[in-house]
């Protein structure tokens, strides 16, 4: 076995699984005002920036080669309903038209989910205590439909309400945008690995938790009944989240539907591998790359991650 081990040159040669910039999205925050550039505590080297650093940060993803960003939002105000999620004149909605003026050949994914916008925190509409599903699935059609109109090339639902994918389809279909895609965070799960994600979007919830809408962290087969029920709906791309701690799950989804299929590298993991590599416990290049083949090799199609411009970097050496 070793003859085929002897050097980078013939290891390459051999090599199963592929590791290229063009399958990897690079999740941003853009927020109001200007020249702002703020670093994340938790996340070093991610920032929330305002729509002109945006513009800028977009151009050096799409000279790198990447898949393309995935975008989330802070909004000036917050109310109970997030109703600056589907403004107008919302963060989102200035910074898609501002991306596809001076950046038009990136794919630009959006985030779609009230969890930003609301004052309590929560994914949805709260009503007695817990979100009411069928008001915030009606919100998120709306949120879709107005990034859809604002040129977003890619609506990513990450809410975990029943039935939004076929709401969010049908609105699309019915408001002449057909053939925006929907990119479904499919079986996204009750993690531990979403802390540091909620300062960079200021999205911790005020209260309880999001246990009752997220999967259970124990259960593979109910992410493949989400998968699927999905896909019925209308998604054109699935996701798991997170990716490392549930590569049985990507693999598993990968063999059972053969769908397009997008892993998140989420905040924690990104946040564990930084905090590390600056101990000197790791080497941050080498743990980097062979996480995201990791999620490769497990079947992913799309890996969003927060180390994909230094990956890109990386795989250019």
């Amino acid at each position: 076995m070793r003859r085929l081990r002897q050097s980078p040159q013939m290891r390459r040669l051999v090599r199963e699984t592929d590791l290229l910039a063009d399958r990897l999205i690079y999740p941003l925050f853009v927020t109001h005002g200007k020249d702002v550039y703020k670093e994340v505590g938790s996340m070093p080297g991610c920032y929330q920036m305002s729509i002109n650093n945006l513009v800028k940060e977009a151009r050096s993803v799409l000279e790198l080669g990447l898949a393309g960003i995935l975008l989330f939002g802070i909004p000036a105000e917050k109310d109970e309903v997030g109703s600056g999620a589907y403004d107008e004149e919302g963060i989102i909605q200035m910074a898609l038209a501002a991306l596809k003026e001076e950046v038009p050949d990136l794919i630009v994914a959006t985030d779609v989910c009230l969890c930003e916008y609301t004052s309590h925190g929560h994914c949805g509409i709260v009503r007695d205590g817990d979100v009411d599903n069928d008001l915030t699935v009606e919100m998120l059609a709306k949120m879709a439909l107005s990034h859809a109109e604002a040129g977003a090339d890619i609506v990513a639902p990450s809410d975990m309400m029943d039935g939004r994918v076929a709401a969010i389809r049908s609105a699309l279909d019915n408001e002449g945008f057909a053939s925006t895609p929907i990119m479904s965070y499919a079986a996204k799960y009750a993690s531990a690995f979403y802390g540091p994600f909620r300062e960079a979007a200021e999205s911790s919830p005020e209260f309880g938790d999001r246990r009752t809408y997220q999967i259970d962290p124990p259960n593979s087969d109910e992410a493949v009944r989400e998968c699927l029920l999905d896909i019925e709906e209308g998604a054109d791309i699935i996701m798991v989240k997170p990716a490392l701690p549930y590569l049985d799950i990507v693999y598993r989804i990968k063999q059972e539907t053969k769908f397009p299929l997008a892993a998140y590298n989420v905040s924690g993991e990104f946040s564990m591998v930084k905090a590390a590599a600056a101990k000197g416990w790791l080497d941050e290049k080498q743990a980097v790359l062979e996480a995201l083949t990791s999620i490769r090799r497990a079947g992913a199609d799309i890996i969003i991650t927060y180390h994909a411009k230094e990956a890109a970097g990386w795989l250019r050496e």
